[in-house]
């Protein structure tokens, strides 16, 4: 599917620490929003455009939630807007309220809304995700449709979608429940689709031949899309992706592995409509704990860096196309 040139690729990152293990989430030292804007000025430069990736959860009866990174809004300016993820933690069957919190919540971010994500991540069934959740799928689809609709209303140019990690159940059962679920109205509200993917991280790759596997894992990611019944020309957005350091994962290996990465995902952009990227994380969860879900930061929790910092400031500033 050869496609015409991207006239701009855009990338972000989520600034906080917190992260979702199997297990549950990750603790650790709490945010500090001066070293957070400071980093994020760093990483944007000069470039026109850079995404700022929050969640928030939604659990049952609209309990009082907090987004992380706390108050969000906080690092949205001109040029750099907000990925807002919407988490659906709830065993609720009826949307109505599910429904009204993503109306209120666009509501609340308006124009510094560049994105946003209904579920996370509804196709994994862990504990910290939306996939744990009976409804989620039921969620994604008509949270997408009320989403654009209040987006139409309020006149904003925010795009809506979801994201999902590659599936290798050859039954394909969550794009198959998607496709039940979905109706014109999903199938026309829909901007994007995001991939979460951490190769060499969960299933490590053997050798140093990072592109054949990558592209392969798109490709399936693709082919799975389309059993959803969605367009083949939606675009696809990297909305997780990350290499942690861990005691025996040094600092240059994580920065030689994300580089390889962010540059095959680019080089074949136009192969796959992919036209956003996205670094999970900023800062490490606990930089003290020796667990792969507590380092996938860039900066250490004291917010010194690691040489993947300056790896991703350069090449945010190198592919950027204006």
């Amino acid at each position: 599917m050869k496609r015409t040139p991207s006239h701009s690729f855009t990338f972000g990152i989520y600034p906080g620490g917190m992260s979702g293990t199997d297990k549950g989430l990750t603790t650790g030292p709490a945010d500090s929003a001066q070293a957070i804007e400071n980093a994020l000025r760093i990483l944007q430069g000069d470039v026109p455009s850079f995404l700022v990736r929050a969640y928030i959860p939604y659990k049952s009866g609209r309990a009082a939630v907090h987004p992380t990174p706390v108050q969000p809004s906080q690092y949205a300016k001109e040029n750099r807007l907000l990925d807002l993820v919407l988490c659906f933690q709830s065993d609720e069957e009826d949307m109505s309220t599910w429904k009204a919190f993503i109306r209120d919540t666009i509501r609340k971010y308006g124009a510094r809304l560049a994105k946003l994500q209904v579920t996370e991540e509804a196709n994994a069934n862990l504990p910290s995700l939306d996939g744990f959740y009976k409804h989620s799928r039921k969620a994604l689809v008509e949270g997408i449709v009320a989403a654009k609709e209040e987006i139409q209303t309020l006149g904003l140019q925010t795009i809506v979608g979801f994201n999902a990690t590659p599936d290798f159940n050859p039954e394909k059962k969550f794009w198959l429940e998607i496709a039940s679920l979905a109706t014109p109205a999903f199938y026309d509200a829909l901007d994007y689709v995001g991939l979460d993917f951490f190769p060499d991280v969960f299933r490590p790759i053997a050798g140093e031949d990072l592109e054949g596997p990558i592209t392969g894992l798109i490709a399936m990611f693709r082919a799975d899309i389309g059993q959803a019944g969605i367009r083949s020309t939606i675009p696809l957005h990297i909305t997780e992706n990350g290499w942690p350091t861990h005691h025996d994962r040094t600092e240059q290996r994580q920065a030689a592995q994300l580089e390889k990465i962010i540059r095959i995902v680019h080089r074949h952009r136009e192969t796959f409509h992919i036209t956003h990227y996205e670094l999970f994380a900023l800062r490490d969860a606990d930089s003290n704990v020796q667990d792969l879900f507590y380092q996938f930061g860039i900066l250490r929790d004291d917010y010194s860096p690691k040489l993947a910092f300056e790896m991703y400031r350069k090449i945010v500033a190198e592919l950027t196309i204006a």
